[in-house]
């Protein structure tokens, strides 16, 4: 899957949305302009702590149930944890090629549900009249 189709694919969720709050260089997606669940970027190699493994590649951080992130890290050498974020709640997921584009869909589906729990409950109701629950709170 590359940085197109994962775009693509983070903009088809229920009111989805591109920012760009940290320069050019890094798309932010939110829902609703609220709370973001996803960032890609293309790595340059200069990342610390990740042994270049991001040079040249895009890259998308992704929320992830901490009971999870470590066993998804230790299944995939392309998930790393978060990098600029939260290791224990964050994973870097590197699209280089090596990764299903179905597991790189789960993982977007099981960030943006987690983001979507944690929005107020009158924005949650409002965007469940909306839209089918099934869209909202996929795991």
């Amino acid at each position: 899957m590359d940085h197109k189709q994962v775009k693509q694919y983070l903009l088809s969720k229920p009111e989805a949305n591109e920012q760009f709050p940290f320069g050019p260089e890094v798309a932010v997606f939110k829902i609703k302009n609220l709370k973001m669940f996803a960032t890609l970027a293309l790595g340059t190699g200069n990342e610390k702590g990740t042994n270049g493994k991001m040079a040249g590649h895009w890259c998308m951080n992704l929320k992830c149930n901490p009971d999870h992130a470590d066993a998804i890290r230790s299944t995939f050498d392309a998930v790393i944890p978060g990098y600029h974020m939260s290791k224990t709640h964050w994973n870097t997921i590197i699209l280089d090629g090596s990764i299903p584009i179905s597991e790189i869909k789960s993982m977007i589906d099981h960030s943006y549900s987690l983001i979507f729990k944690s929005l107020k409950k009158s924005e949650r109701e409002l965007l469940e009249m909306h839209y089918a629950k099934e869209l909202l709170y996929q795991n």
